[in-house]
């Protein structure tokens, strides 16, 4: 079993090369906002600068309305955002909203998601 700090990207997407490569996708377009830190857990990736503002998941395999190869990408505004892309909105700590997408192909890493993830950045700064 690994410690924290000896989790993988690799690990976390083994037996599951779709889901790999859209988590690239999703990771190249995070890098092409600035200087970044990634950090990979037990469960997730996380993206931060100052702090963390986006994590990628992988769905619970139970999960009827999550396809298998999909990705689940989350990240933090201050504000609540409704559009029909956001599949969940939570708001862990007042005027701090974290919103989750399901990622299904590299197209639905589309204008909308960019945005957000542009922002998301931003306000991590």
């Amino acid at each position: 079993m690994r410690a924290p700090g000896e989790w993988t990207v690799e690990g976390l997407f083994a037996g599951r090369p779709v889901s790999m490569a859209l988590f690239h996708a999703v990771r190249l377009y995070i890098k092409s906002l600035g200087p970044v830190k990634m950090e990979a857990m037990k469960s997730q990736i996380s993206f931060g600068t100052r702090t963390r503002f986006a994590w990628v998941w992988l769905p619970p395999l139970w999960a009827k309305n999550r396809p298998e190869n999909s990705i689940v990408l989350t990240f933090g505004l201050r504000r609540h955002v409704k559009h029909k892309r956001i599949v969940q909105v939570v708001e862990p700590r007042p005027g701090r909203w974290t919103h989750h997408v399901i990622i299904e192909n590299e197209a639905g890493l589309d204008e909308d998601v960019r945005a957000w993830l542009r922002e998301a950045y931003d306000n991590s700064q």
